[in-house]
């Protein structure tokens, strides 16, 4: 057990100082899920998955939160919590973290490709992954952590006061449905593969904490945090991320939802209509602008999403090899081979967005129970576990593993 900060030397100032790891966090999970799958449930639900949407937010943040806690009480990463567990669940781990880094970042990445192509046509989808994708191994191998760290502040500060401009321009006009429209019902099996989607990256992959462990432990070494601090880190990216999910949904609902217009689910025309929603409330003078920070809220997820599974999957390979640590070189070639794969997918399939992303959310929805699992194994039997996270986490748990369930009968054709 590793000596924290006191409790007592809390202060606001500190507090600030803690910031980082829960941005970078907040960074990562703000990508497909928020600027895509949010927008559509508003444009095609109206605000009908508000509900489901926080409902996510909340059952999932036990085993969000678990990564900031056990790290700073005990030290270790939760990967190294995985270790001492035993090699049974570290070799679980690294098998389902080195797939979804791989999906994960083919889908983000495709995703800021396309939202640059938005600003510049006449360049290929595929160069500009390969540009993306090679610049942001340029900028983790000079800087690794502190260069991301400062980064995602200016994203997301610059994301979030845009986006509820937007909401709020959009609000004053009022929503653009007819007042007899009435609304399609979300809640059939048709629409099962789009739910369990948006849940999945909602407000990220579970296993986006053991990423945020990571960099808590390197946040520690530059400047030790209470426990009381690195939380309110945490629960800041946390909420802005469930806050702004809502926001999207509101773009969708006030500007899309009722007004007919045919909703695109292929390839990167959802990415026009977006960048044309943000005009329509706020002017057409300021799309290229919001395009630009929507492509840095992208390229900052990609950066977070190389940075974070290298790191996590490194770690995991290291313990599996009984090595004393995690070297330079070692986490460069990590970030280098998940870029390389990443972008041979987004090269492979450049054409589906829509349906690239989809996989990657359904992936990380159906592997969920499975990180939400482990992470309770290592802070059950602690007592720093209250009663209300404890059952929150079991009620996790049965919704996820259940939804899961549900999900794959429905894809055999058992339940229909």
């Amino acid at each position: 057990m590793q000596t924290t900060v006191p409790a007592s030397q809390s202060t606001w100032q500190s507090k600030l100082a803690a910031l980082g790891p829960g941005l970078l966090m907040a960074s990562a999970a703000i990508g497909g899920s928020h600027l895509v799958s949010s927008t559509q449930a508003g444009a095609m639900f109206g605000w009908q998955l508000v509900g489901l949407i926080l409902l996510v937010n909340l059952l999932k943040y036990p085993f969000f939160r678990f990564g900031t806690q056990y790290t700073v009480e005990t030290g270790h990463s939760l990967v190294e919590g995985y270790a001492q567990k035993g090699r049974g669940y570290l070799w679980v781990f690294f098998i389902l973290c080195v797939v979804s880094s791989v999906i994960a970042l083919a889908g983000v990445g495709l995703l800021s490709a396309s939202i640059l192509h938005f600003v510049l046509p006449g360049v290929s989808v595929p160069l500009l992954a390969t540009l993306i994708i090679g610049s942001t191994f340029l900028i983790l191998l000079a800087g690794h952590f502190k260069a991301l760290d400062g980064l995602t502040k200016a994203i997301m500060l610059a994301l979030t006061v845009t986006t509820v401009l937007a909401v709020l321009f959009a609000a004053s006009r009022g929503a653009a449905a007819p007042a007899d429209f009435v609304a399609p019902s979300p809640w059939t099996l048709a629409t099962l593969p789009f739910l369990v989607a948006l849940m999945g990256w909602m407000p990220a992959p579970i296993e986006i904490s053991a990423l945020t462990s990571m960099w808590v432990r390197e946040k520690q070494k530059d400047k030790a945090s209470s426990l009381n601090d690195s939380l309110f880190d945490f629960n800041t990216g946390y909420i802005t991320s469930a806050v702004l999910a809502i926001f999207f949904v509101a773009l969708g609902a006030l500007l899309q939802f009722g007004t007919g217009v045919e909703i695109p689910t292929a390839g990167g025309a959802y990415v026009t209509q977006l960048m044309n929603m943000y005009g329509g409330a706020i002017g057409q003078w300021a799309v290229p602008l919001i395009a630009f920070i929507a492509f840095m809220c992208m390229y900052g997820t990609t950066i977070t999403v190389v940075d974070g599974y290298a790191r996590a999957s490194g770690e995991a390979l290291r313990l599996l090899q009984n090595k004393p640590s995690l070297t330079t070189g070692h986490l460069n070639a990590w970030i280098l081979g998940i870029g390389l794969v990443g972008l041979f997918i987004i090269i492979a399939m450049q054409a589906q967005l829509a349906g690239m992303l989809r996989f990657a959310m359904i992936v990380a929805f159906i592997t969920a129970p499975v990180f939400a699992w482990l992470n309770l194994t290592l802070v059950r039997d602690e007592p720093s576990l209250t009663p209300g996270l404890r059952w929150l986490s079991y009620a996790g748990l049965i919704f996820l593993a259940g939804f899961t369930v549900l999900f794959l009968l429905n894809l055999a054709g058992i339940v229909k």
